[in-house]
């Protein structure tokens, strides 16, 4: 992943906030959404949720431009264990201009390095997702 081209670098607070949100202590689910800006080739902090499921989070993403988001939620295994773990999601949803598809894509494996995420979705499985991980 280090070798891969890098459009856009990380928002060093936005690498605090993102470490401080990976080693978080609240128990509900909770999300990050983050936005290129295009003026400074930089990904950053858009907004932040407490409190919010995969469906609510679906519909504070915009129809028409890509979006970064680090979703943690809870997790409870089958012999009872709860895991509270942390997904990556890319929407990149129809309809966004080519120049936006690019400064994104260029940009995402930089952002889920500085991240240290490990599981890694795309907007169209996002409907999914909740059953594939026990999001609840």
């Amino acid at each position: 992943m280090s070798d891969s081209l890098v459009v856009c670098e990380v928002d060093p607070e936005l690498k605090e906030k993102l470490r401080k949100f990976r080693f978080r202590k609240e128990t509900d689910n909770a999300a990050i959404v983050m936005k290129v800006d295009k003026d400074r080739q930089m990904v950053v902090l858009e907004e932040e949720f407490q409190n919010i499921s995969p469906e609510e989070l679906k519909m504070e993403l915009p129809e028409r431009q890509p979006r970064f988001v680090v979703y943690s939620y809870k997790y409870v295994h089958a012999d009872g264990r709860v895991s509270y773990p942390l997904c990556f999601i890319f929407s990149s949803p129809v309809g966004c201009k080519p120049e936006q598809q690019m400064m994104y894509a260029g940009s995402k494996n930089r952002l889920v390095q500085t991240a240290e995420l490990t599981k890694v979705w795309g907007r169209p499985k996002l409907l999914s997702v909740r059953e594939e991980s026990g999001i609840r």
